[in-house]
């Protein structure tokens, strides 16, 4: 999660956020939170429409939490806000996870029968040609999954 939606969530700056990270850099390892290099930022402000330098936009390099990074701001930003904002979020990237697991069961499930009605159906091959092409609709195989945090 980037540091500004974050700060959002806390009820804090983006700056405060950080600085309290900074005091802090030691429980914040790199596989806990890392910058953006200026090409992911660049196609981050492009994608959001955010300002430019010059006109009220970021001047630096956002930062990013993992789960883990997100956990640990519970022990620099000692507040009840914070705390419940926490469990909240940690409650998420759960559930999150929980949903990629079922549906990759669910995905591989899919594949199992597709294979099955193939070895036994060569007979209604164009008939079930049509069959699949409507389950990879519906499973959108062409399309990446965003994983990402969503306010509800």
């Amino acid at each position: 999660m980037l540091d500004s939606d974050l700060a959002k969530l806390y009820g804090v700056s983006t700056k405060r956020l950080n600085e309290a990270v900074k005091r802090n850099i030691t429980r914040f390892p790199k596989h806990y939170m890392f910058q953006l290099l200026p090409e992911e930022f660049k196609n981050l402000r492009s994608q959001f429409a955010t300002s430019n330098k010059g006109h009220g936009g970021r001047r630096y390099m956002p930062y990013v939490f993992t789960e883990q990074g997100v956990a640990m701001l519970s022990s620099v930003l000692n507040s009840e806000m914070a705390i419940q904002i926490n469990i909240q979020i940690i409650d998420t990237f759960v559930k999150l996870r929980q949903l990629a697991i079922e549906h990759k069961d669910l995905e591989q499930r899919i594949s199992d029968l597709e294979h099955y009605f193939m070895e036994h159906t060569k007979d209604y091959k164009d008939d079930m040609k049509e069959i699949y092409q409507a389950i990879d609709l519906l499973m959108d195989r062409t399309k990446p999954s965003k994983v990402g945090f969503i306010k509800e």
